[in-house]
């Protein structure tokens, strides 16, 4: 299945420019979210290069940040950089099992290959097991529940596109028609 960046934009563009006023860019050298201001009438969630990972990744920020937070740069969420000690680890960690339960979700509805980034290749060492277990409770929590609605309407639109007649299940995406195997 070819995953391009472009496609990602366009659905999330037809999913959210007009009721949320944001846009989804690629092609920056760092992720970023950007709320409109004088310059700018649109909030842009800005992802790194083309990579389909990263556009994903920033979407499920941004799902996650509530109307307030959507008003600041980079939703005024504290970002350390690689090179964290343990510490800075966990509390990075603990902001980052929501956003990578849906970011889990919007891969499974693409048909894209997911893993947990720890995001901290050459900080201090850390068990990665006890953050690997919540993102996957977190994203079994959203299939049992309900995905918000932003989440929601964006999971819709990337199994519409990627693998119509599916569903996500919990588990698995779970085929409902033999028409498309994704």
């Amino acid at each position: 299945m070819n995953h391009d960046c472009q496609d990602l934009i366009r659905i999330f563009n037809a999913c959210f420019s007009g009721d949320y006023n944001t846009v989804l860019l690629g092609g920056a050298a760092e992720p970023e979210y950007l709320p409109a201001d004088e310059n700018r009438p649109q909030h842009r969630i800005i992802f790194t290069r083309d990579y389909f990972r990263s556009a994903l990744h920033e979407v499920a920020h941004w799902c996650v940040a509530g109307a307030q937070r959507r008003q600041l740069a980079d939703f005024g969420y504290w970002y350390a950089p690689d090179g964290r000690s343990a510490e800075q680890q966990r509390a990075f960690e603990q902001v980052e099992i929501k956003p990578q339960a849906l970011e889990q979700l919007f891969c499974e509805a693409a048909g894209h290959r997911f893993s947990v980034s720890l995001d901290n290749l050459g900080g201090e060492p850390t068990d990665p097991q006890p953050f690997i277990s919540a993102v996957q409770w977190q994203r079994n929590r959203y299939l049992a529940t309900g995905l918000p609605e932003r989440p929601g309407r964006f999971v819709r639109a990337l199994l519409d596109y990627y693998c119509p007649n599916t569903s996500l299940m919990p588990g698995a995406l779970k085929e409902v028609s033999n028409a498309h195997s994704c």
